[in-house]
């Protein structure tokens, strides 16, 4: 009964909102990722601050529970895909804002070579045209685990699905020009 709980915000805004080399360097990565506007990287960056923070904590913390957590943490970084498997607790700290951007959905169809481009990339995901394992994903920023990374394809019900389609025929064709 009740209302429901009040959402929280994802992210942290700057701090400080005009400094140019923050700009600058905010301007050249939502280009670079096509994202929509800097809260979503704002969002992004708000998580890695999380798992550097926990990372920090960790470190210091001693205990079995403190063991566990760490390993918990090593886990999830590995199941994304941002660490490789056998990584230390110090490589959290060493994490870029790159490397969680490179772990998105819109990042991996683009790279995958089913858009032309990362801006055609995330309208396929928006418009339904995307399914990761079987199941359509219409958000670009979700964050691919490594075991669906190979799962990422055109959606059953999709026009794209065919390969005869128009469109993917030049997607194709864009290929096999960059590969010679």
């Amino acid at each position: 009964m009740g209302d429901p709980k009040r959402q929280r915000k994802r992210y942290e805004t700057p701090s400080h909102p005009w400094i140019k080399e923050r700009l600058d360097r905010e301007r050249v990565l939502v280009q670079k990722y096509a994202l929509k506007n800097k809260k979503e990287l704002w969002k992004h960056e708000t998580q890695l601050k999380n798992f550097r923070r926990r990372a920090r904590r960790l470190l210091a913390a001693r205990g079995k529970q403190a063991e566990i957590e760490r390993a918990q943490l090593l886990q999830r970084l590995a199941r994304l895909g941002i660490l490789p498997e056998g990584a230390h607790l110090d490589d959290v700290l060493s994490l870029t804002i790159d490397d969680i951007l490179e772990r998105r959905l819109q990042t991996l169809v683009f790279k995958k070579g089913l858009a032309r481009t990362i801006k055609q990339a995330r309208q396929l995901i928006v418009h339904g045209h995307i399914e990761v394992n079987g199941q359509i994903i219409r958000s670009p920023s979700y964050l691919v685990l490594k075991e669906e990374e190979d799962g990422i394809t055109y959606g059953r019900a999709s026009p794209f699905a065919n390969s005869q389609h128009p469109e993917r025929m030049v997607i194709e064709e864009v290929q096999k020009g960059e590969a010679q």
